[in-house]
C-alpha cells in the first residue's frame, strides 16, 4: 500500500510559513537529497491556500510528472486544467492509497495535515526543522488536536544547523514516554 509522507520544513516554533504566506526562511541546505525525494513519489496533494501560492511557479524540474491533487470546496476544475481537485481529502486520499503507485506527497497545508491526521491517513512525518524562530505565521499543525504520540525512525542534522527528522505513528493505544532526564 502506498504510503502518505507529511514532508515539511518547519521553524523552531513551529511555522510552516510565515504570517503571509513568506517560505524565504526555509535553507535550502545540499545534505538534503531532493532527487531522490522526488523519485520516490508521483502524487502531491496540497490545500487551496498552499496551491495558490504555489501556482505562478507551474510544475518544472524535479516536480515534472507528479500529480498534483488540491482539496478545495471553492475551486472549479474548470478553471484549474492539470490540476485534479476533491473536496473531501479523506475520502480521496483513502482511494489513493489503495491504488498502485508511489509514495504520496502530502505537502500542505496544516489544515489539510490535520484532516487527513484525523482520519489516521498520514503514515510519516518527516519534518525539517530549521534554525529559526518566526515568531507568528502559519502553524504546522492547527490545534485543537489531541495527542498523537509518534516514534523517531531517524534524524540527521545538517551542516547549516538545520534537523531532520522522520517519524512513524506510534500504535494505538501507545503514549508517548516519559523523559527519563531529571531536570536541574
Amino acid at each position: 500500500m502506498r504510503k502518505v509522507r507529511f514532508s515539511v520544513a518547519a521553524s523552531l516554533d513551529g511555522f510552516i510559513a510565515g504570517p503571509n504566506g513568506e517560505h524565504d526562511w526555509i535553507i535550502m541546505d545540499s545534505g538534503i537529497d531532493f532527487r531522490a525525494f522526488f523519485a520516490s513519489i508521483d502524487t502531491v496533494l496540497v490545500g487551496r491556500r498552499t496551491y495558490e501560492m504555489a501556482k505562478g511557479t507551474g510544475p518544472s524540474g524535479a516536480m515534472a510528472g507528479i500529480k498534483p491533487i488540491v482539496y478545495s470546496r471553492t475551486l472549479k476544475a474548470k478553471d484549474h486544467p492539470g490540476v485534479t481537485i476533491h473536496a473531501n481529502a479523506p475520502e480521496s486520499v483513502a482511494a489513493l492509497k489503495a491504488q498502485e503507485g508511489k509514495d504520496i506527497w502530502l505537502m500542505g497545508g496544516g489544515g489539510l495535515f490535520r484532516s487527513l491526521l484525523e482520519a489516521r491517513l498520514v503514515d510519516t512525518v518527516e519534518l525539517g526543522v530549521m534554525p529559526v524562530m518566526l515568531g507568528s505565521g502559519i502553524p504546522l499543525l492547527p490545534g485543537p488536536f489531541s495527542i498523537c504520540p509518534l516514534k523517531l525512525d531517524s534524524s540527521k542534522v545538517l551542516e547549516s544547523g538545520a534537523l531532520m527528522l522522520r517519524y512513524s505513528f506510534a500504535p494505538p493505544g501507545a503514549r508517548a514516554k516519559p523523559s527519563s532526564r531529571r531536570r536541574p
